[in-house]
């Protein structure tokens, strides 16, 4: 009996998670390996930071509507003709700094993409590790669940919360819930990936050795499920997230692009990129053009990132 308990407490081979295997197979020597990788890390780090401290950085705050100067509007970079040094990547139609807006921006676009994967994450393990543990009827109803949601796309499925979410409060506090109902949005049209790969991966690991221990000495589902299963299904939760979060970046974009994203007033890159399009064809280019720059290069750096990691963590490449 001595020998079962063993089994079910303690952390041997079986029962190592994904930092203790990533530590096993050097994953910094790869990622020191790829100059890719390397350089995609740095563009991301530095939108991060950018992002973090945007306060701090930007010359000029976007969002203070009382300090922008309409005389200062559709100025172009610093380095054309008509340029000023004040504005290193020009203004838009209100005067505002395009640079300290793609600064702002990212942080809206980061944030959302941040909480909506933490979001769809934290509902996908879930839902994924009960359909694995439990089987039968709990499984079966998870799964066509997650089959029905696969029919929509991520985009409508935002549109419809979005709509939904404009019919019940109306446009009230439109500023504040805006950010909050784009990470519900998106969230919920993520969650599907995160629960089929957890539920496949747990169906595996429940019948291993040490689950089996775990049960026989009364250790209850929800902590066998907490202890033991997930830190061994969290290799490709993660690879899932990273890549997920370029998607997310994206989908924001798209909304607030579309017009159901953050308010103009507190502009996210793709809401930066709506405005400059109705100005890209009579010669303002800058507004647009720029954040959309800044946007494929962050998605792009988040992209590499998540396909180095999935190469990384894939024991069949090691």
């Amino acid at each position: 009996m001595s020998d079962t308990t063993s089994t079910g407490t303690s952390s041997g081979p079986q029962e190592k998670g994904w930092l203790a295997r990533a530590a096993d197979s050097d994953i910094l020597h790869s990622f020191l390996a790829s100059k890719v990788t390397i350089v995609a890390a740095l563009v991301a780090l530095a939108f991060f930071a950018g992002a973090a401290f945007a306060p701090w950085i930007a010359p000029h705050d976007p969002f203070d509507l009382a300090s922008v100067d309409l005389l200062d509007s559709l100025l172009p970079p610093a380095w054309a003709p008509d340029g000023d040094m004040r504005f290193l990547l020009g203004t838009d139609d209100l005067g505002r700094d395009i640079f300290s807006a793609i600064l702002y921006g990212s942080r809206i676009s980061i944030g959302v993409g941040l909480v909506s994967v933490a979001f769809a994450a934290t509902l996908g393990i879930t839902l994924g590790l009960i359909a694995g543990y439990a089987g039968g009827r709990v499984d079966a109803f998870i799964m066509r669940l997650a089959e029905v949601q696969l029919t929509f796309p991520a985009i409508l499925i935002a549109l419809l919360v979005d709509g939904a979410a404009r019919g019940i409060f109306g446009n009230l506090n439109r500023e504040n819930s805006a950010f909050w109902i784009l990470v519900f949005s998106i969230g919920l049209s993520f969650w599907v990936q995160y629960a089929r790969t957890v539920r496949g991966s747990t169906m595996v690991e429940r019948n291993k050795e040490y689950v089996q221990a775990a049960r026989l000495i009364g250790i209850r589902p929800g902590l066998i499920l907490l202890r033991h299963v997930l830190p061994n299904v969290m290799s490709p939760v993660l690879v899932i997230a990273t890549i997920n979060l370029a998607l997310a970046v994206i989908t924001e974009a798209t909304l607030s692009y579309l017009g159901v994203g953050v308010p103009p007033t507190q502009p996210s890159l793709g809401t930066l990129v709506r405005i400059g399009n109705d100005f890209l064809f009579s010669g303002e280019w800058w507004i647009a053009i720029f954040p959309g720059i800044a946007l494929a290069l962050l998605v792009l750096a988040v992209n590499l990132i998540g396909d180095w990691l999935r190469d990384a963590l894939n024991p069949k490449l090691r």
